[in-house]
């Protein structure tokens, strides 16, 4: 929660540091013009490299190339090995990039967890205050129970036996 004690991010993000850190993606993305997008369809369609058979196709491409006479023409060992160099050049990057965006989806949810958690702590605050009668408080509570409409216990009794509560 955030408060005078504990607040584990404190930072504020500029339009220019945003805007920086967008022109960089931008330059990413203008160095590497050959990224695709895929479905999820053909993500799932696709059979993916994976320990084992990257040393199967590793070792397939070893065996065309010393044997390129037995291959038919339409086989492209020169693909295949530039398929591979780009797979491992990609593979650093993939990790980096995947790091990154592993701690922004973080920072996002714990900066957005420590704001609604203070803001819980408000609505309960000022919730006392109208209990307690504080003068103007009633209002500030109610506004910020707009937010929980609909929530919470309902009144109607429970139809026997069913544990919901019935569509009024």
């Amino acid at each position: 929660m955030t408060n005078a004690t504990f607040n584990r991010v404190d930072a504020t993000l500029t339009p220019e540091a945003v805007k920086t850190v967008k022109d960089h993606i931008t330059a990413i993305e203008q160095t590497l013009p050959f990224l695709v997008g895929l479905t999820g369809t053909e993500r799932v369609a696709l059979p993916k490299v994976n320990v084992n058979n990257k040393v199967f196709t590793e070792d397939a491409i070893q065996v065309a190339v010393n044997n390129a006479t037995l291959l038919p023409a339409f086989v492209n060992v020169e693909g295949m090995k530039k398929d591979l160099a780009l797979y491992h050049a990609l593979d650093e990057l993939v990790l980096l990039v995947q790091q990154l965006a592993e701690k922004l989806s973080n920072t996002q949810l714990l900066a957005g967890s420590e704001a609604y958690t203070s803001a819980l702590a408000i609505y309960k605050i000022f919730g006392a205050a109208s209990e307690a009668g504080v003068q103007g408080t009633k209002t500030l509570h109610e506004q910020l129970r707009q937010r929980f409409g609909g929530q919470g216990k309902s009144t109607a009794p429970l139809p026997e036996g069913t544990g919901t509560v019935p569509n009024t």
